[in-house]
């Protein structure tokens, strides 16, 4: 008997290979050597998991392309899992791959060619972009592509899916300014990134709004990942006078924020009380557990997924531009001062 189906996720980590591999076995390319080759087909064949076609008619998807700026992180595979789950239920094909170029914000030109060869029917992009002259080819080509979480301002016509994320930044502090303290410090990711600034505005917001002073020092930049995290967590902790709170706009860079910490011999809540921002599966396993603003990733996707086969079928859209809600999910890295 066959197992349970698995995600792609899944599959790739059982084979001990990336996502994009795994999707490159799925869609018959040739670039696989053929023992692994025939490892991810072994395990595709044991979990029941079959390419996602559409069935022949017209309007229908048959392959849609998910860009990821990155593939690495957990954020990432929450994308993965909501697309796949609509795309699964549509019977469509899905190939991921990951940005290349200087840019590493949007496909370089080879990208274009690759899809014309494939006969992709639409585009997913997440967190990246297009320029101008790559909009005008897909548009000739007929592709449509719908954003997840934008790293620029879209262009004209492109629908997009992400997050209230001011509204997050502004619940991540009010939720610290509440518990009493003062000196709460942020921890951003780009600041070129759209997301990033709206959660660094947000939390900017509440703090005006209370009155409340941001001393210098305390707005940091990261990259959203746990080393940045990190390095920006041990520059706030060498200040004159550290912050009493910490909100960090990305879980991963929170625990790296939660290692800086456990090396200087300090503790969350104890000492420092610190909120992240997405809600990934580590933040409940984190120690103590992560109070953070939930970040609906898959179910964005799963948004941007109906919103693209829509399109390839050629129906119109309600909105271009959606925003999930960011509810503050309360676990165990704040305290109130005494």
């Amino acid at each position: 008997m066959a197992e349970d189906r698995a995600t792609l996720s899944e599959i790739a980590t059982a084979a001990g290979v990336s996502v994009p591999t795994v999707s490159k076995v799925l869609n018959g390319r040739p670039d696989v050597a053929p023992a692994t080759r025939r490892r991810i087909q072994d395990l595709l064949d044991r979990r029941s998991y079959t390419a996602r076609r559409a069935p022949s008619m017209p309007g229908a998807a048959g392959l849609i392309d998910l860009v990821f700026r990155d593939l690495g992180s957990p954020w990432a595979m929450q994308i993965l899992d909501g697309v796949e789950e609509l795309a699964y239920r549509a019977g469509v094909g899905v190939v991921v791959s990951a940005v290349h170029g200087r840019s590493r914000t949007r496909p370089d030109r080879r990208w274009i060619e690759q899809l014309s060869k494939r006969r992709c029917d639409g585009v997913l992009l997440v967190l990246s972009d297009l320029s101008p002259s790559q909009q005008g080819q897909l548009d000739e080509l007929g592709i449509p592509v719908v954003i997840i979480d934008p790293a620029g301002q879209p262009g004209a016509g492109i629908p997009s899916v992400g997050a209230t994320n001011w509204s997050g930044g502004v619940a991540a502090a009010e939720h610290l300014l509440d518990l009493g303290h003062h000196r709460i410090a942020v921890i951003g990711g780009p600041p070129t990134v759209p997301c990033s600034r709206a959660r660094v505005d947000g939390y900017r917001a509440a703090m005006n709004a209370a009155n409340r002073k941001i001393p210098a020092g305390y707005v940091r930049h990261g990259d959203f990942t746990s080393p940045s995290g990190y390095r920006e967590m041990n520059a706030l902790l060498d200040l004159a006078q550290p912050p009493t709170a910490v909100f960090a706009c990305a879980d991963e860079m929170a625990l790296g924020a939660y290692e800086a910490l456990y090396e200087r011999g300090a503790r969350v809540p104890d000492d420092i009380s610190i909120v992240g921002f997405d809600d990934l599966d580590s933040a409940r396993w984190a120690a103590p557990p992560l109070t953070t603003v939930r970040q609906p990733l898959a179910e964005m996707a799963g948004m941007a997924t109906r919103m693209l086969l829509s399109l390839v079928a050629g129906e119109g859209l309600d909105s271009h531009r959606i925003e999930l809600a960011t509810p503050l999910i309360v676990r165990h890295s704040t305290r109130r001062l005494a």
